[in-house]
């Protein structure tokens, strides 16, 4: 499937220093030790309505990963999916009176849009879940041949589901107890009452046809893929178990990531999926987190038909930590802006202080598990410098724009 268009991006002189972030499975920070070519699976969409804030500062998150490994001397080996078979996309669908196929193509051509004007750099492989059928079925076959997966006791929808116990370390990444997925797994997509079931845990991989849904044939029946394994048979067939980064926003440590890591691993006798499980927080808008479902999402398609400056929507994401949740205000926004402008106008100064020591510093705070708000503040100190006191370095406003444009993705 096509991506979206990439953007120059700027070389500094020099090498960044080794990037450690915060493992969600061993709850603690880790360098992030790659080999020449650096590998990264980050969940994507499933387009059934338009990018909001929540997506955006994932999205943002793991386009500063690729752009601090990038500068660390790596080749980016960048895998994205999208999830355009799933039950809110036919529902959707349904209520809207549309196809399924025209809205999920709708949509992800806006996303597309949003994460160009964001100047997000696109994956190397973007991969529609409609393309990797068969990839699935593979997958499959050899969970139900190894003994991972079984067939629901059902004649007329019998349905494929993984044993959620076909592993012996199965939790490790969320660090739950048996209650808290309970309860996560039923809010979440799971399906804990489906009669026939081995443990109420057990996740689908495989959904026989039912009317009035689209499916593909099988050695195992007509149907349609589970969402946990589409990941994990995407991932597997692009990036092989053990790559660097698998990312997406916290709420999809249980069940999607636990469950995607534990189909791989028992495929594969692996133990473990990949070496950084990495999570965004949430963003929040009025209160509560931002989402589809309480309807207060606040749209990136939107504040940018408002003339909203998308540089002034990554500086506004990036004034707190990636990890934390944190809301969306006007107040958060009108910040940002006066920041964007203030460093566009330091950036067209005719001369100013020398950045040897402010790039060493963006790189060593972004190193440092993305810690954008010191990074920030450490590009304000210099923008301050050069705006009220000046300075000699003719060289130093374009080296400066170059740094934020390579490091920050902010085009000034």
């Amino acid at each position: 499937m096509r991506s979206w268009s990439a953007h120059d991006v700027p070389v500094l002189p020099g090498q960044g220093p080794q990037l450690r972030l915060y493992d969600t499975s061993d709850r603690q920070l880790r360098p992030v030790s790659s080999g020449r070519t650096a590998t990264m699976y980050v969940c994507g969409i499933t387009p059934y309505d338009a990018t909001h804030l929540g997506h955006a500062a994932t999205y943002l998150t793991f386009d500063l990963i690729n752009r601090v490994l990038t500068d660390s001397g790596h080749d980016v080996h960048y895998v994205q999916n999208v999830t355009d078979v799933d039950d809110p996309l036919f529902e959707r669908a349904q209520r809207d009176g549309i196809d399924w196929r025209d809205l999920g193509a709708r949509e992800i051509e806006l996303f597309r849009e949003d994460m160009t004007a964001l100047r997000v750099l696109p994956p190397r492989d973007y991969v529609a879940a409609t393309d990797t059928i068969g990839e699935v079925v593979t997958l499959v076959e050899r969970l139900l041949a190894v003994g991972a997966a079984y067939r629901v006791d059902d004649p007329e929808y019998p349905d494929i589901y993984y044993r959620v116990g076909a592993t012996d370390w199965f939790g490790y990444e969320s660090g739950l107890d048996r209650a808290q997925m309970t309860e996560l797994f039923a809010e979440r997509g799971g399906d804990p009452d489906r009669a026939g079931k081995a443990d109420e845990l057990d996740a689908l991989l495989w959904r026989a046809a039912r009317d009035g849904e689209p499916s593909w044939d099988s050695p195992f029946g007509p149907g349609r893929p589970g969402w946990h394994v589409e990941c994990s048979a995407i991932a597997l067939n692009r990036l092989g178990v053990g790559f660097d980064i698998q990312g997406g926003g916290v709420d999809l440590v249980f069940p999607h990531h636990e469950f995607s890591a534990a189909h791989a691993e028992a495929a594969t006798s692996a133990r473990r999926f990949a070496r950084h499980y990495v999570h965004a927080g949430m963003i929040g808008w009025d209160g509560h987190k931002m989402s589809k479902s309480r309807g207060n999402l606040v749209l990136v398609s939107r504040l940018r038909a408002l003339g909203v400056d998308p540089g002034a929507i990554r500086l506004g994401l990036f004034a707190g930590h990636y990890r934390a949740d944190r809301f969306w205000t006007d107040e958060v926004l009108a910040e940002a802006t006066v920041r964007l402008d203030r460093w566009r106008a330091a950036a067209a100064l005719p001369a100013g202080p020398d950045t040897t020591d402010l790039i060493a510093r963006l790189r060593g705070y972004l190193a440092d598990d993305l810690d954008t708000p010191k990074a920030l503040a450490a590009v304000d100190g210099w923008v301050t410098d050069a705006l009220e006191y000046g300075g000699h370095d003719t060289a130093a406003p374009g080296s400066f724009a170059a740094a934020v444009d390579a490091l920050l993705g902010v085009a000034l």
